[in-house]
């Protein structure tokens, strides 16, 4: 979300809420905020008020045991079949399940809070990076439903669903 100007934020027209505040804070706040009354999606602020990122999925490597528990707590210990590790973060509020994060995480920084924090994968050739038009936008955003502005990991299972047509597209590409 690129600020004010971005239809789709929730600090879209320059809003600040105290609900959105932490988008308007120093670069790496969290802004943890509540989907459908039960579900928690995280993003981190960045340059520029109101802009932020949403963490829509990551690929899980260490303390996928402990993912998979709250997972399964989190979906009230039902007999599903179990979780294969790319499902265990492959959707925001999946990933917030996964490690637990909740309204007690929003406004905390990332640079300097021990609870909170990222770490910097490999480095990718841009060939593997995607780019596509961000999910769930309503009818409100108007053209910034469209824009470009979701990344992804080509070809890695642990992203977050993907259209038909991105599926296709990437399959096109591939050839």
């Amino acid at each position: 979300y690129v600020g004010g100007e971005d239809a789709a934020s929730h600090s879209a027209g320059g809003r600040r809420t105290e609900r959105n505040t932490a988008m308007f804070m120093a670069p790496g706040t969290l802004y943890v905020y509540q989907i459908y009354g039960m579900y928690f999606c995280v993003n981190v602020s960045a340059r520029g008020p109101g802009a932020a990122v949403l963490l829509r999925a990551l690929e899980p490597l260490q303390g996928l045991d402990a993912m998979r528990q709250r997972r399964r707590d989190a979906r009230r210990g039902a007999a599903a079949k179990p979780l294969r590790d790319w499902e265990l973060c492959n959707g925001p509020s999946k990933l917030c399940q996964a490690f637990g994060i909740d309204k007690s995480f929003d406004r905390r920084n990332l640079t300097g809070d021990p609870a909170a924090w990222l770490e910097s994968g490999p480095e990718l050739p841009p060939t593997d990076i995607g780019c596509t038009a961000r999910i769930g936008m309503g009818r409100g955003a108007g053209e910034w439903a469209t824009k470009p502005l979701r990344f992804y990991v080509r070809g890695n299972r642990s992203v977050s669903v993907r259209s038909k047509s991105e599926r296709l597209s990437e399959r096109s590409e591939e050839h």
